[in-house]
């Protein structure tokens, strides 16, 4: 059964240990990244993301709630995580800028 992915309202940057920059947009990339990526597999922090990103999925834990719990598991692995700047409507649609 494939649950849909709902976006956060600000992606997540995330550097990782090689030095590669990976932005999360939503609960089901972070998720992945959680159970097949995680460097490391403990963690009171670690545990929590994994139940707030799947309680997100399933419509049972706010969707800010599971981002910040995926930003605290980050920091908590030693991983640098920020917001991602919003992108302008302008940007995605190909609008022009104003001036």
């Amino acid at each position: 059964m494939h649950i849909p992915d709902v976006p956060w309202s600000v992606a997540v940057s995330v550097q990782l240990q090689n030095g590669n920059e990976h932005i999360f947009h939503g609960p089901y990339d972070a998720l992945d990244f959680l159970e097949n990526e995680w460097p490391t597999r403990h963690g009171q922090k670690y545990l929590r993301a994994v139940r707030s990103c799947r309680g997100s999925l399933n419509k049972m834990t706010p969707l800010a709630i599971a981002r910040e719990d995926f930003i605290a598991a980050c920091l908590e692995a030693g991983l640098q995580a920020k917001a991602m700047p919003p992108v302008f409507a302008a940007k995605t649609t190909g609008a022009h800028s104003l001036r």
